[in-house]
């Protein structure tokens, strides 16, 4: 079996670059610090606003 082929499969399971993970962390902790974490009230509207949508789509379906 051809050795090189072998090695050129498996440079995809390289481990990661200590350094680029340590970038994508200060990358995403930068991000929640400018952003911060999402608030209860956009959390508790979106999931009525979800839920009301599931509602008018049951609803149509039994009157139609």
């Amino acid at each position: 079996m051809n050795d090189d082929h072998f090695q050129d499969q498996n440079q995809f399971s390289k481990p990661m670059d200590p350094y680029s993970a340590k970038s994508n962390f200060d990358v995403k902790e930068e991000e929640l610090h400018k952003n911060g974490v999402p608030s209860l009230w956009r959390e508790v509207s979106n999931l009525l606003i979800i839920v009301g949508i599931i509602a008018g789509v049951i609803l149509l379906s039994r009157i139609f």
